[in-house]
């Protein structure tokens, strides 16, 4: 199916919307779901066709699971040892996290499976999840230069390791730690900077142990886990589109609702904020073991920044739009640490910069960043490439587009935020699929 947004310029965001759940979360409550003993209950859950690939896997593998119905799921666990050895190759269609989390619990069962997805996730490379998890005693093979599909033989056995990830990544260490669930001993790992921590704090909202301290987080296999009940927040990474629209947008007041702002993954608003922002979190509160509250953001001037480092790990799927803010921004904005940015749904760095570009605004993009001087800019057409965040991204610099903004390619949005065109909409976006 091929779909395209057209963008009118104009307009402002204004008053209370809720953006669909958390993926990061919703993809953890299926898996641990799954080998929990008895029935979680999920509330909140995305029904993206990112969170739907990781359900209909575990469907293949053997576990009950009703819904979703209105984001509402129940996962009937069969514990640790009960998945069954799926009859088919088990596709998990755009979902880099469903793939590189899945092959650490399924390196750890007594039989063998195939792992594969779309085009551009058979683009994307495995082998950073795949060589620690070989240290562990797996044995996984991948397709050429290390990617997709995936073939992962029966375990004979997985030792528990210590490893010191060489770049940071939630999706290595959950892989890691869900190996670990079940191999002899213990299994610590080390990050070079923090990563978003939703599969530890859901482990231990499981019933199981989990050790964490100063940059390492362990475990220790042969525990079990107990169904609990979850409630997703809304996705930080969806909301992340509306904080920068209502920035730049004149007249905009909005309030986004029940939105997770766990500190791992919070580094959007403290960019933001560097960057002249008006945001404010009200109605704080904790939902299911995550930090929640309603994100207020009124227009506001912004100006250029050096991203700080540290923040980097803390906002890294919301570059794209964070790129739009600095499009928007006076002076220059500098990125950098960010490579991982190349190796998402596209390359992130250089899919914006052309877009950017395109649009008439000066970004240059590096190996592992961009460089982006703020200012005005007309229409045109953008490619996303087919990468949901992308193609949102340039929605929402329509805002500010001298004239009407066309993004091809936009199928994918459905991968993390079904509904984006009428939810923006509603918000004062003058958006239309063509």
């Amino acid at each position: 199916m091929t779909i395209s947004y057209r963008v009118e310029p104009g307009g402002a965001l204004t008053g209370r919307i809720r953006v669909p759940g958390d993926k990061s979360i919703s993809h953890r409550s299926i898996m641990l779901g799954a080998i929990a003993e008895g029935v979680t209950r999920v509330s909140g859950f995305l029904e993206g066709e990112d969170a739907l690939a990781t359900m209909n896997v575990f469907r293949a593998l053997g576990v009950s699971i009703d819904g979703p119905m209105h984001g509402n799921v129940a996962v009937h666990g069969v514990g640790m040892r009960g998945l069954k050895a799926p009859r088919r190759v088990l596709d998990c269609g755009n979902s880099g996290t469903s793939m590189r989390l899945l092959c650490g619990l399924l390196a750890a069962q007594d039989f063998g499976c195939e792992l594969t997805g779309d085009r551009s996730l058979r683009g994307r490379p495995m082998k950073r999840v795949a060589d620690p998890l070989g240290l562990m005693g797996a044995a996984i093979t991948t397709a050429a230069g290390g990617r997709p599909p995936l073939r992962i033989a029966a375990a004979a056995g997985l030792r528990g390791i210590e490893y010191s990830l060489p770049m940071a990544s939630a999706q290595v260490k959950s892989a890691l730690l869900l190996a670990g669930l079940y191999a002899s001993g213990r299994t610590c790992v080390t990050e070079p900077a923090p990563t978003r921590d939703h599969t530890e704090r859901m482990l231990a909202a499981f019933g199981f142990a989990v050790e964490r301290n100063a940059g390492t987080v362990c475990v220790t296999g042969g525990g079990k886990l107990t169904a609990a009940s979850i409630e997703v927040p809304a996705d930080i990474s969806s909301a992340a589109f509306f904080m920068v629209g209502a920035s730049l947008a004149a007249g905009s007041d909005l309030t986004l609702e029940h939105v997770g702002i766990n500190p791992t993954r919070a580094g959007v608003i403290d960019i933001l904020r560097l960057m002249g922002a008006n945001i404010e979190l009200v109605n704080r509160r904790e939902a299911g073991g995550e930090p929640v509250a309603d994100i207020r953001v009124r227009h506001a001037g912004l100006r250029g920044i050096e991203i700080p480092l540290e923040l980097v790990p803390l906002a890294i799927d919301e570059f794209p739009v964070l790129f739009v803010a600095a499009a928007n921004a006076r002076g220059v904005t500098v990125l950098r640490g960010a490579a991982e940015l190349r190796v998402k749904e596209s390359d992130r760095i250089q899919v914006m910069a052309d877009g950017l570009n395109a649009l008439g605004i000066n970004a240059t993009p590096t190996d592992d960043g961009m460089q982006i001087t703020g200012g005005t800019y007309s229409g045109g057409t953008v490619a996303s490439q087919g990468d949901h965040r992308v193609a949102m991204a340039f929605a929402i610099a329509a805002l500010r587009a001298g004239a009407p903004v066309t993004i091809s390619d936009c199928a994918n949005v459905a991968t993390s935020f079904p509904g984006f065109v009428d939810l923006a909409r509603a918000a004062g976006l003058k958006i239309q699929n063509i």
